[in-house]
C-alpha cells in the first residue's frame, strides 16, 4: 500500500491554533479599557479649559455662568413617553426580523424588547415628569 502526502504550501504551528481563543479574551479587555482611555483624554482638554478659566476670573458669577457652558447634564427629565414608542417599535422590528429571516429566537427577543417598550411608554402616561406636567396635574387635582 501506497501513501500520498500532499503539501499545501503553508504550515501552522502548534501554537497558532491555540492564540485564537486568547486574542478572543483579550478584545474583552482592550475595547473597554480604549473607551475609557478615550474619554479622559476628551475631557482632559475641558478640564484645563476650567482651571485656566477659573485662574483668569475674579468674579464668582462669571466664572459660574462660564462654567455652565461646560455642564452636559440635560436639563430636562428623561421622556419616557418618546423612548418608550421608539424601544416598542425597535422590539416590533427584531420580532418581524426573527419572523422573515432568524427564527423563533428573535421573535421572542422582539416581543420582550416590544412590551418593555410599552411598559415604559405607559410608564411615561402615569408618571408625569416635567414641571408643566406636573403642574397641570395638580391644578387638575385641584379642581376637583
Amino acid at each position: 500500500m501506497i501513501e500520498y502526502k500532499i503539501d499545501i504550501g503553508y504550515h501552522t504551528g502548534p501554537g497558532i491554533i491555540e492564540l485564537i481563543p486568547i486574542f478572543g479574551m483579550l478584545t474583552g479587555v482592550i475595547i473597554p479599557l480604549s473607551v475609557f482611555v478615550w474619554l479622559y483624554f476628551d475631557a482632559k482638554n475641558k478640564r484645563a479649559t476650567v482651571l485656566e478659566i477659573s485662574k483668569n476670573i475674579d468674579d464668582k458669577e462669571k466664572l459660574n455662568e462660564l462654567l455652565t457652558i461646560f455642564d452636559e447634564r440635560k436639563k430636562e427629565p428623561i421622556d419616557y413617553r418618546r423612548n418608550g414608542l421608539i424601544t416598542t417599535f425597535v422590539g416590533i422590528g427584531l420580532y418581524f426580523l426573527g419572523v422573515f429571516a432568524i427564527g423563533n429566537i428573535l421573535k421572542g427577543v422582539g416581543a420582550l424588547v416590544g412590551l418593555i417598550g410599552l411598559g415604559t411608554f405607559m410608564a411615561g402616561y402615569l408618571y408625569p415628569n416635567t414641571g408643566k406636567e406636573l403642574t397641570d396635574a395638580v391644578d387638575e387635582y385641584e379642581k376637583r
